[in-house]
């Protein structure tokens, strides 16, 4: 009984009434599906997360009031009989059904055995983040991005979430790569399409990048030039003044011909960056939300660089991702700034894990870090020698074997294994993440177990 719970995401429970509380204990027990059940309105990353949801009107009521999304899974359940405001709030939260208790008792199990977990083809999301500037998760995000899309090639897509990090198109070794960044892109209605993002971004061995850049003015939506008609102007980086290898607009993302793609709708028209005409303006949260829900519909494994940033477009990043990566040194002002980063963290997203970067000059052990930050802990990493020398000289490549791989593959293990809890530290290549993948059916797109939810 306790392997077949673990195969199934808890069902999010979010009722007022007690008589009904004890109604729906008793009917997942029947279904033998484990509860979360919490006070309304639940963070984002619970509401994304849960594979299906149980509301009573009340907190139907208090969930819309949160701007909480309409989703798949919803389920509004009523002591009796619906009445007509029962309809109309379910209608309001997007309830796929109303279901009178007890009577509908079989149709809340057959609805539990409906939404045993995520779909086959959707995608993930690998959030890394950094304990203080210098901590390399940069370094390790550009390192998983690049490991994964030696599999997920054209699948893959490295998201700068760091806008005063200089850029992961240098640390790539693309800052002259034609394609778009941040500042060129405007989504109108918050609609991304995949496919097509993905031709318009600069591309290193399979991988697209979405950086920041440096410095790149933004261009704000034209309507002029034919809203969800497939027009808009922008500037390309390594393009000045030249049309942009794709535009966003209502019917999502849409190439030079006109051509798009699915896309998921989020919000109204906004652009990469928000505010003011400069270069350090921060990222708007709708885009960087839109991206990433983007990349999870289409089946794409995304992984976003956080650096070391904290803002709203860093919330948006951290209620979305399905696991979340600290990057740590082994030096005790690097932890004591990792104690502040994982409750910050641990606050967004329950899914945190911790990996170690030597060298640990204090003789500190990984182990006893992970124990002091309550983190399981990943995988301890060595200092790779020349690495430094590498990035100045040219562009992050992420050899066979090393510690940089080790550490790559540690992440994704933990990502597709479902269990992330239960990989064990190592400084050895770990059990092979893309059979974990593999098994789970995902032969070009990531099927994850569990649900949803930096510096250099």
């Amino acid at each position: 009984m306790h392997e077949l719970r673990s195969r199934h995401p808890a069902a999010l429970a979010l009722v007022a009434d007690p008589h009904l509380r004890d109604e729906i204990r008793r009917i997942a027990a029947a279904a033998d599906r484990s509860l979360d059940e919490r006070r309304p309105p639940p963070g984002r990353h619970a509401w994304t997360a849960a594979s299906v949801i149980i509301l009573d009107t009340a907190a139907a009521h208090s969930c819309v009031s949160a701007g909480h999304p309409r989703r798949h899974g919803i389920l509004l359940v009523t002591d009796g009989e619906p009445s007509l405001l029962d309809w109309q709030t379910a209608t309001a939260a997007g309830a796929e059904q109303v279901l009178p208790l007890p009577s509908a008792a079989d149709a809340l199990i057959a609805a539990f055995a409906a939404h045993d977990g995520r779909r086959p083809g959707d995608g993930a999301v690998l959030a890394v983040a950094g304990a203080g500037a210098g901590a390399g998760a940069s370094v390790l995000a550009a390192a998983i991005a690049l490991t994964a899309a030696g599999r997920f090639r054209d699948r893959t897509i490295l998201v700068d979430c760091a806008p005063y990090g200089g850029g992961l198109d240098l640390l790539l070794g693309l800052e002259k790569a034609p394609g778009l960044r941040w500042p060129d892109l405007t989504i109108e209605h918050g609609r991304v399409s995949a496919p097509a993002l993905h031709a318009a971004l600069p591309t290193v061995s399979g991988l697209a990048v979405l950086s920041c850049g440096r410095g790149t003015p933004a261009r704000e939506f034209d309507a002029a030039f034919g809203v969800g008609a497939g027009g808009c102007e922008a500037t390309s980086a390594g393009q000045p003044g030249g049309a942009a290898d794709c535009v966003i607009d209502r019917g999502g993302v849409v190439d030079a011909a006109g051509i798009g793609g699915p896309a998921m709708e989020l919000g109204d028209a906004v652009n990469g960056f928000r505010g003011g005409d400069g270069p350090d303006r921060p990222l708007a949260p709708v885009a960087v939300r839109a991206v990433l829900e983007g990349g999870r519909a289409a089946g794409d494994l995304v992984v976003a660089d956080l650096s070391s940033d904290h803002g709203a477009h860093t919330d948006e990043v951290l209620d979305t991702a399905d696991l979340v990566v600290l990057v740590t040194q082994a030096r005790l002002r690097s932890i004591a700034s990792a104690e502040s980063a994982s409750a910050y963290l641990k606050a967004r997203n329950p899914h945190v894990r911790l990996i170690v970067r030597g060298p640990a000059p204090g003789g500190l052990a990984p182990s006893d870090i992970a124990g002091a930050l309550a983190l399981p802990l990943l995988s301890a990493v060595p200092s790779q020698p020349g690495l430094t020398e590498r990035l100045e000289r040219g562009g992050l490549t992420v050899r066979r074997r090393g510690p940089l791989r080790t550490a790559a593959e540690s992440a994704l293990t933990a990502l597709f294994s479902g269990h992330p809890a239960r990989v064990r530290a190592t400084c050895q290549p770990g059990p092979s993440w893309w059979s974990l993948a593999r098994a789970r059916g995902a032969h070009r797109t990531p099927e994850l177990s569990y649900p949803t939810g930096a510096g250099r």
